[in-house]
């Protein structure tokens, strides 16, 4: 950042992030793979590979794309592995399935005591996700942080998807600030690579979702080891107001 600059908000990735992605995620991307194959066990391994995750859903590096992607791009990749649906009607059912898992969602730590840290400082806060926007609600509701947050979208909120920069400009317009006084924290390279396209003034990789400190450390401005340090970092580096 510029000498002088000072974040004024934060947008926050969910899934990796704010929930732990291996908890959170790996039984929901099996019973994923299990609904786009149609329980068929040949198919279901092809289709794990295509999408770097194993038949449990465990996911094998840093850039699978169904731990990246949305379910729109999950869809695509799975119907050009062999998935027998159209895009639409898996996107849709992947959407739904996501959504009736919210519940299992498990956070990072006490999220509205981290969050809520933030927010006394003056901070305003958002998310913005690679899941459906119901998911980002439902999610926030649950884990008690829902009147934290100025902003929630998911993919489908008509801002675009990441890494494109339509959900971190959405949010900065949202909450009057200009992209340099945001910062975008997140666990893979679509986060920080929309907080480059966004001209976020700071990019924070943490390590509780599929982002390693190697994979991170080539984008993210930091990479620490998960959002209860960001207070810290922030006032460590003298960006707080």
């Amino acid at each position: 950042m510029t000498a002088g600059a000072r974040i004024r908000a934060i947008l926050f990735d969910k899934d990796g992030t704010l929930l732990d992605y291996a908890r959170s995620w790996t039984p929901i991307n099996a019973r994923a793979l299990k609904l786009a194959s149609r329980d068929e066990a040949g198919l279901a391994a092809r289709l794990a590979a295509a999408t770097g995750v194993d038949l449990d859903g465990r996911a094998l590096g840093p850039h699978a794309i169904m731990a990246a992607g949305s379910a729109g791009e999950i869809a695509t990749a799975l119907v050009a592995a062999g998935a027998t649906w159209s895009v639409e009607d898996l996107t849709d059912g992947l959407d739904a399935l996501f959504l009736a898992a919210a519940h299992e969602m498990v956070p990072v730590g006490d999220l509205p005591v981290i969050l809520g840290r933030l927010a006394a400082r003056g901070l305003v806060l958002g998310v913005a996700s690679s899941d459906n926007t119901a998911s980002v609600e439902a999610f926030a509701t649950r884990c008690g942080i829902a009147d934290l947050l100025a902003f929630a979208a998911g993919w489908d909120a008509g801002h675009g998807a990441k890494p494109g920069p339509g959900l971190g400009l959405a949010f900065a317009k949202a909450v009057g600030v200009a992209p340099a006084e945001m910062a975008v924290v997140g666990d893979t390279d679509h986060d920080m690579a929309m907080a480059r396209a966004a001209g976020a003034g700071l990019a924070v990789g943490v390590l509780t979702g599929t982002g390693t400190r190697e994979s991170l450390g080539r984008t993210a401005d930091v990479v620490i080891d998960d959002v209860a340090g960001l207070a810290d970092l922030l006032y460590g580096r003298g960006l707080l107001g």
